[in-house]
């Protein structure tokens, strides 16, 4: 056995799953300590990555195709295997966490909207944990009540496979309320409004500065304009770590990663 190959069997040996508070994560405080990451028997693509969010805190993950910006959320839900270093929340490692219970308290948006055939209902609460009151109440949140309101079923309405009989951006706000009824303290966006339009978008992220305001969001985004408030920018380049820190400072940079960027995103989008 090569020593690589030992490093990842030493990095990915299942560990005695511990017992995660049901409070787990608080504060949502999310931690990266030089984390190295491959897909399977891939190049590497995290090439020990390290920054650390405070709680609540909002920020933007930006990069050029490649850099390694979804992989990041990849790494969040251990979807793969580490060849070095770690992920911690709220100071527990996350290879210490049973996978069900990692990916039931932290809630992520993906670009496509997933919906499955069922009802409304169902889509927005699967496990069945709100009363009908709460839903409305998020569906008003994101200007789709009158919408779902004069549907024949209105909640008892079928959905089609895929969510067909809605829009894009109907189904990606329907994924978003469903993460507003779990109200969850660590929120991954992960091109999430890169496939609705300019109202939608900007809808979103209305909802997200007041909505979540007690949550850790990270935001993939390709549009800048998303994540231009957000409390820091982490800008990655060949799977590391170029810059980390508020967008004013990075954009007052000379040369800096993140300031090049958003000048040729302003001038494509003039």
């Amino acid at each position: 056995m090569s020593s690589d190959q030992l490093q990842i069997e030493m990095t990915t040996l299942d560990k005695k799953p511990v017992e995660i508070p049901d409070s787990w994560p608080s504060k949502g405080i999310i931690k990266f300590e030089n984390l190295h990451m491959s897909y399977r028997d891939g190049p590497m693509v995290l090439k020990g990555v390290n920054f650390e969010t405070t709680s609540t805190e909002k920020v933007g993950i930006v990069g050029r195709t490649g850099s390694g910006k979804s992989t990041i959320m990849t790494a969040l839900f251990h979807l793969e295997r580490f060849r070095g270093g770690k992920v911690l929340i709220d100071g527990i490692d996350l290879m210490n966490v049973p996978l069900d219970t990692l990916r039931d308290r932290v809630c992520i948006i993906l670009q496509e909207p997933i919906m499955f055939v069922s009802t409304i209902r169902n889509n927005l609460d699967p496990f069945k944990k709100f009363t009908d009151e709460q839903i409305w109440e998020v569906l008003d949140l994101i200007n789709m009540k009158s919408t779902i309101d004069a549907l024949h079923g209105k909640l008892a309405e079928p959905v089609l496979e895929g969510g067909s009989n809605f829009s894009v951006g109907q189904r990606q706000l329907i994924c978003f309320a469903r993460a507003l009824l779990r109200k969850p303290t660590i929120l991954i966006m992960d091109e999430a409004t890169a496939s609705v339009d300019n109202d939608t978008d900007a809808l979103i992220q209305r909802m997200i500065r007041k909505e979540f305001n007690n949550a850790t969001v990270l935001t993939i985004a390709h549009r800048l304009n998303t994540i231009i408030d957000s409390d820091k920018i982490l800008v990655l380049a060949d799977g590391r770590v170029a810059e980390y820190d508020a967008p004013q400072t990075l954009l007052q940079k000379p040369d800096g990663h993140f300031q090049k960027m958003y000048q040729a995103f302003m001038a494509e989008h003039k």
